[in-house]
Formats: structure tokens, sequence, C-alpha cells
């Protein structure tokens, strides 16, 4: 069996701007590849688009979260839906860390390809993960290990839904998902981490550069429209003109309210 990859790292030659792609896996399954160079290294790293990103099962699971949500689940049956006395031990959270960065990295790559339907499912999945582990897990350093990301993860979960909406032409829609983004990060009780300050001011910058963007490109309603056209008209000293657009700008007004 030859297992030299010559042939597709020749093929597909590193570019930072194009290294990552989806591919029909020999399994039947879709795909990311990443193009990898790092001097005298060469390769290819590979994860599934859907289920886990290495394609295991734990515990005969999907996601290792399902299995431990269905501890939970079967806990309550045994105690009458009381959650005392469930709790996830030091291996447990391990294994927990381990999927949450899995998914993270994943979605990073979906970023890039612009698949933000399963940018959306990701974030959320390491959310619902996110809260598991801090309302479940044993030890106080283990509930808090994970907090310092939510400024990181809510951004990147409210930017793809924000390009969703762009995608179905909503730009006032987009806006709305990145206001309320913006203001969920800003309310976001403070972890005292480095990290999550550092999360909090780029996830901040990062929206408002995605909001600037998003004005810049949304179509102009027919009364911004109207007034673009009136100050050029001012700008001009068509003044004549100018009355025609008031005009038309307070009929347009008047009819909206």
């Amino acid at each position: 069996m030859n297992q030299d990859i010559s042939g597709i790292l020749n093929e597909w030659s590193f570019d930072p701007e194009a290294n990552v792609r989806k591919i029909a896996g020999e399994d039947g399954v879709e795909k990311i590849q990443v193009r990898v160079d790092q001097g005298a290294f060469q390769g290819i790293l590979q994860l599934n688009l859907d289920g886990r990103p290495d394609g295991r099962r734990p515990h005969g699971q999907d996601f290792a979260l399902d299995h431990y949500c269905g501890a939970l689940e079967e806990h309550r049956h045994e105690h009458g839906s009381e959650d005392d006395g469930f709790a996830l031990d030091d291996e447990a959270c391990k294994e927990l860390f381990d999927e949450g960065a899995r998914v993270y990295e994943r979605y990073a790559f979906l970023l890039q390809l612009k698949d933000y339907r399963r940018v959306v499912r990701d974030t959320e999945r390491n959310m619902s993960l996110f809260r598991f582990v801090n309302r479940y897990a044993a030890l106080q350093e283990d509930r808090d290990n994970l907090e310092k990301w939510w400024p990181y993860v809510l951004r990147i979960n409210g930017m793809a839904k924000a390009m969703l909406a762009v995608d179905d032409d909503d730009y006032e829609r987009a806006l709305e998902i990145v206001h309320q983004t913006r203001d969920q990060i800003g309310s976001w009780p403070a972890v005292e981490a480095e990290e999550f300050f550092v999360e909090r001011e780029r996830s901040e910058e990062a929206l408002e550069e995605l909001e600037q963007e998003l004005l810049q490109k949304r179509p102009l309603s027919p009364i911004e429209q109207l007034q673009r056209s009136l100050q050029e008209a001012i700008d001009r000293e068509e003044f004549e003109r100018a009355a025609v657009l008031r005009d038309e700008i307070n009929k347009l007004q008047e009819e909206e309210r």
C-alpha cells in the first residue's frame, strides 16, 4: 500500500489564503483538509465535517457531551429529577475539554470556508459544553476552566449568524444580530483571567468592523437614496432640485408613519 502523500502535496501547493478545503472521503463522509507548511514539515490535517471532528464515537455516542448528558438524565431518573450528587470528575472534565478544543479547531476552519451554518452548530455545541462543565464539574478549577473563552465563542457565533442573514440579503437582521452579540459580550460577567479581557476587546473590535462593513454593503432604502441625492444637490448648489427631493423625502416619511 502506497502511503506517500507527495502527490497530494504537489497537486495542492501551499497558499496561506487558500489552505482549507472540503473533500468527499473514501468512506463517503465529507471532510475538511488543511494544507500545512512548517518549513521542513509538509503535510495535511484532516477532520470530519459532521459528528466528532476526529470521527470517533466516545462511549458509543456521537460526542462525549452526549454521553455525560445521558448520565445526568439517568441520575435524575434514579433520584427523582434531582441533580444533587451528580458531578463530573477530573477524568470526565479532561475528556470534555479535549472535545471542546477539537470542535473549536473545526469551526475555526469552517469560518474560513464560510460554512456559517456549521459554525453556528459547532459554537452552540461548545456553549452547551461550557455550561454543562460549569454546572457539574466537581472541582471549582474545572468549573472555571472554560469561562474565559465566552467572549470569543459568542463573537464567532454571532458573526456566523449575521453572515447567514447577509446571505439572505437581510442586512437589517444582520446588523441586529451584531448589536445583540456586542451587548451580550459587554454584559457577560467578567472572569479574572487575561484571556477573557483580551478576547472581549478583540471581539468588540471585530464586531465593530463587521458592523461598518455591513453598513457599507447594505442596499440603501428609498428614503436613504433620496437623502444621498439631496446632499449631492446641496453640495452642487442645485437648490431647486434639493427642494423637490426634500418634498419627496417628507412624503415618504409621512407614508411610513
